[in-house]
């Protein structure tokens, strides 16, 4: 009889906790992968919809659609005359600034007028404690009127042949050596009144009566005058506009105009332009003008910056489109133009002056014609276009000139697709 199989078993037990622990790890796992799942779906739907919405909406351009009509705003050529102005900022400058110093020192005993005041020409405004100078002209006085006794009294002997030639002359001499003392010490005096040398405005009182006014080579002012009537108004223009400056300055037609709204006042100022700058700032490129304004009402002020308006030519008959119509190209400008079978054509243009709002450009354009202002973006050239709400209407071509002159916004491949080639 062989030897009977033993079947051995190995009983393994787990403990409850470590059970539990691969429960957990399992349900973190499932969690985990479920997880991922959604926001995989989550970021799917994103990117379907976004394109969903780009091809079949008004977010994508036309281009991108394909085949369909660029929605536009347009605006008519004008042909009229159009005036060339130049809008700045200009400085107010004072006609004349006056430091006023003492000519002789002393004691400041009194002041005659109040800061800020306008005073004329003549007028006394400070004076210095005249007894020293009063004194000495005094002096000056009685010698010149001794020197003038013996003066005459030498004359009359020499017509007498008592004295000799050189007696007489040293006598004279002496005569006109008082004499001019006397004068020398009359200024003196009357230095210590200061009087006003222009009419202006009176700034700050800068020393204070009881204080002693010395004088020497760095002589501190007392105060300084302003003359404010009439002022000037100093602005700079771009050299490129000399021509137009120099002939219209030739014909006396060349007028600064000042807007005084923000300045306190109730209208424009307008002045002839009398003085134009004998070279052009290298730094710049600009050349300064000055304009002269009675300021009778006090207005302007020096150092304050105004609205300065010149207006340098005219161009008659020129053809005018908004500025928005203009677009930049890779070597020079150029507007769409719709035609009546609404087709956008690329027209070359130049442009002979903006001022800010419309263009006066040359080119090959008929008055009429409708140039696109709006949507530049979504248009091919030779593409079909479509105008949109409010049409010409909306950016029709206006006739004011209160925008500024400004440089012009590349547009350029961005708004208005290809150059014209």
């Amino acid at each position: 009889m062989g030897r009977p199989k033993v079947v051995s078993r190995m009983n393994v037990q787990i403990s409850p906790r470590e059970a539990d622990t691969k429960l957990t790890l399992g349900g973190r796992q499932s969690g985990q992968s479920a997880k991922r799942f959604v926001l995989a779906a989550i970021g799917l739907a994103a990117i379907l919809g976004g394109y969903y919405y780009y091809t079949h909406t008004g977010a994508a351009p036309a281009r991108v659609r394909g085949g369909g009509a660029a929605p536009v705003k347009v605006a008519p050529v004008q042909q009229r005359d159009m005036q060339v102005i130049e809008h700045t900022i200009g400085t107010v400058v004072a006609n004349s600034v006056v430091s006023v110093t003492a000519r002789v020192q002393g004691q400041l005993v009194s002041v005659h007028f109040k800061e800020g005041q306008l005073v004329k020409k003549g007028d006394l405004l400070f004076e210095i404690d005249p007894a020293p100078y009063q004194a000495a002209y005094d002096s000056a006085m009685a010698v010149l009127l001794g020197a003038k006794t013996n003066a005459d009294r030498s004359a009359s002997l020499l017509r007498q042949n008592a004295i000799a030639p050189q007696a007489n002359d040293n006598a004279q001499a002496t005569y006109l050596q008082a004499k001019a003392n006397a004068e020398a010490a009359k200024l003196n005096l009357d230095f210590t009144k200061i009087h006003s040398p222009i009419d202006g405005k009176t700034g700050p009182i800068l020393l204070q009566p009881g204080n002693l006014v010395s004088v020497n080579g760095t002589t501190a002012p007392l105060v300084t005058i302003t003359q404010i009537q009439p002022i000037k108004v100093s602005f700079a223009l771009p050299q490129a506009d000399l021509p137009r400056i120099q002939a219209r300055a030739h014909g006396k037609d060349l007028v600064a105009r000042i807007n005084l709204h923000g300045a306190g006042g109730d209208a424009d100022i307008s002045a002839p332009v009398d003085f134009i700058s004998n070279a052009v700032n290298a730094t710049s490129g600009t050349i300064e003008l000055r304009a002269t304004f009675p300021n009778l009402d006090a207005s302007l002020v020096p150092g304050q910056l105004v609205d300065v308006t010149v207006q340098l030519s005219d161009i008659p008959g020129a053809l005018v489109v908004p500025r928005e119509a203009v677009n930049n190209g890779a070597d020079d400008q150029f507007v769409y133009v719709v035609t009546p079978d609404m087709i956008a054509q690329i027209r070359t243009v130049k442009v002979l002056f903006d001022d800010g709002t419309n263009d006066a450009v040359q080119g090959n354009l008929q008055p009429g014609e409708s140039v696109i202002v709006d949507g530049q973006l979504r248009v091919l050239p030779d593409g079909k276009v479509t105008i949109g709400r409010g049409g010409a209407g909306a950016a029709a071509v206006g006739g004011g000139r209160g925008g500024r002159r400004g440089g012009r916004r590349g547009r350029g491949n961005a708004e208005g697709g290809p150059p014209p080639g």
